[in-house]
């Protein structure tokens, strides 16, 4: 089925997209546009570019309950998928219909779900000579697949310790509610079906509304069930991480709670004690094998060592996640880092063929029957470096074209716009892509960065990748120092004038778990060089500028252990889903800034002027 609409991709796209215009033709906002009519290039002629911005206005109309659900799409909503909003600061609403919910709850879940639960009835279309067929879903799906071809059928030799986190619901005036694509998930019937014989945390655990006592439960029964865990992951290889760094400040107590079959008084959750009290018995030996583990020097590889059946991470590390990689590395001791989809709120999908690829390698292909998708070129060309970090200018031309999907070049950067069947019409995702080839007729791609997400404190732009590479640069040198960065995002600084870039690091020794003293280890000599080496990594405008006194020295500060954990917990209190929370690249707000000002314990500045090219 994958040959067939890969190949067939071109008439897939045709069709759907008729099948868009010609159900929502008499909508109140394509009739303002196309006045009933369903011509491909008139629709691309007069039907406008948007942001969200732009169609907000409709989608709360609907959310507030003062007009009829027509105004976007003809199909009767049933709610709204709300997204994480640490990208632009605010959770958006995308309206979701019966057959929508299906096709995105199947492929934006952990990718470890996949491989039990097939894609939803009707999802695939099939194209023939007579006529776009709709067929029954297969029993699998290709990236579950393409695990079974690497590691064989896991769900048949054990379980998946996964960190899942359910949002409660928002019910918005007009009785529709809105949620996190993984909380609507969570609670099918079919989820909690498969639950208990494919995951070692219990239902109650990923449904308790405390964070903390959700994972320190979802690790102390992943622990307990350390001999049947064969895969470990969560949506992004930043939970991943911050599971691991929990049981590494943790491990005491875990330990004593497997030893005395008791959990900890302050874990109050109902549902949680409950789940304890079928799972949680006294344990010694255990215990003492724990400890030996936790306790020793150096955590390098003690992800293999607590979990030793462990085959592959499974967990987003693409794009912005990549930051995470290195110390992921250090953790899982050469266990593969498995990124299995790139899927948005919006509709947009793909998947990974070639799951063992590294991080930085991965591509992504298209499913071309998802949404009907164009592309934005962007000015310049995408620039790998020999790191493989994609660099670029994500400024694109004006009044350009857009390219459909089968006319993508390879080598060429482009943002995603989609037109869905949930009522987004040539909507910019606002993801930038990177072409790298193609299967079939069908475009894969590599992950770059968001379009909104860049610095500036002047005229320059810096985009997301820009500063993911600088920062690769930079780390190198901690080192030395024998450290390494766990954690980071930016900020630019016009207070003052000229502005200049302030890039936060949270930092830990590579041996041992204490890092109080950190500030005191921190060389400032070598830490001077992070900031230079930073700054010869970034752009030429941005260079320009540094040596002309139009922008000032690159500031690093490095903030005390935990101080990002406090920026999760701001985002998750306002309403940011801790299954899809992404430490954001740049901060945006005075009070994210405050969070991270305040646990400040060192600065540093780029001491010259960066390199300039020749």
């Amino acid at each position: 089925m994958l040959e067939e609409i890969t190949t067939n991709a071109r008439q897939i796209q045709e069709q759907l997209l008729g099948e868009i215009l010609s159900k929502n033709a008499e909508t109140e906002y394509l009739q303002g546009f196309l006045h009933g009519q369903t011509d491909k290039q008139l629709f691309k002629k007069n039907v406008p570019i948007v942001t969200y911005d732009d169609i907000k206005p409709y989608i709360d109309r609907i959310a507030n309950g003062k007009a009829s659900f027509d105004i976007l799409l003809v199909e009767p909503l049933i709610g709204f998928s709300l997204t994480a909003g640490t990208a632009g600061g605010q959770p958006k609403l995308i309206p979701i219909t019966a057959e929508s919910a299906n096709v995105t709850e199947a492929l934006d879940l952990p990718e470890t779900l996949l491989l039990k639960a097939p894609p939803p009835s009707g999802y695939w279309h099939r194209n023939s000579s007579e006529e776009l067929l709709q067929q029954q879903s297969p029993k699998t799906n290709h990236f579950g697949l393409s695990i079974y071809r690497h590691f064989g059928d896991l769900s048949q030799v054990g379980k998946r310790m996964e960190l899942l986190y359910a949002k409660p619901e928002v019910e918005t005036p007009s009785g529709l509610k809105a949620s996190a694509v993984t909380t609507r998930a969570f609670k099918e019937s079919s989820f909690q079906a498969i639950l208990p014989k494919l995951y070692t945390s219990p239902y109650e655990t990923i449904f308790c509304p405390d964070t903390k006592q959700s994972t320190y439960c979802q690790l102390l029964f992943g622990l307990i069930q350390r001999d049947e865990v064969v895969v470990i992951g969560s949506i992004f290889a930043a939970t991943v991480l911050r599971g691991i760094k929990f049981i590494e400040n943790n491990w005491r107590e875990l330990c004593s709670n497997i030893k005395t079959g008791k959990i900890s008084d302050w874990i109050t959750d109902s549902g949680c004690r409950k789940a304890a009290s079928l799972i949680l018995k006294p344990n010694p030996k255990l215990a003492d094998l724990l400890e030996d583990i936790c306790s020793c020097k150096s955590w390098e590889g003690i992800v293999r060592k607590l979990w030793p059946k462990t085959k592959y991470i499974g967990t987003v590390c693409t794009g912005a996640m990549l930051q995470f990689t290195a110390e992921l590395e250090f953790y899982c001791g050469g266990l593969p880092l498995v990124s299995g989809i790139y899927a948005c709120s919006e509709g947009a999908i793909a998947i990974n063929m070639e799951p063992l690829s590294k991080p930085s390698d991965v591509s992504y292909t298209i499913l071309p029957n998802t949404v009907y998708y164009e592309f934005l070129p962007i000015k310049e060309d995408c620039v790998t470096d020999s790191q493989n970090q994609v660099q670029l200018n994500t400024s694109r031309h004006k009044d350009t074209e857009t390219v459909d999907l089968v006319n993508v070049k390879p080598g060429q950067c482009y943002e995603i716009l989609v037109t869905s069947p949930t009522g987004l019409y040539r909507y910019r995702v606002e993801d930038i892509i990177k072409v790298t080839g193609f299967h079939n007729n069908t475009p894969q791609f590599q992950f770059v960065g968001r379009q909104n997400v860049a610095l500036g404190v002047d005229m320059e732009r810096t985009s997301e990748a820009d500063i993911l590479k600088a920062v690769a640069e930079a780390k190198a040198l901690l080192d030395l120092l024998g450290l390494i960065l766990t954690e980071y995002t930016s900020y630019g600084d016009t207070s003052s004038t000229p502005g200049h870039y302030v890039i936060f690091w949270e930092i830990k020794p590579k041996e041992g778990n204490n890092n109080n003293n950190v500030g005191k280890e921190l060389d400032p000599k070598v830490m001077e060089e992070c900031c230079s080496k930073m700054e010869d990594s970034l752009h030429f405008t941005y260079r320009m500028y540094r040596k002309e006194n139009i922008i000032a020295a690159l500031e690093i500060r490095v903030v005390k252990q935990g101080a990002f954990e406090a920026l999760l917990d701001y985002f998750v209190s306002n309403g940011a889903s801790l299954s899809q929370y992404k430490t954001p690249i740049c901060i945006k707000t005075k009070e994210a800034l405050n969070i991270l000002d305040s646990r400040v314990i060192a600065k540093f500045f780029s001491p010259r002027t960066p390199i300039q090219d020749n």
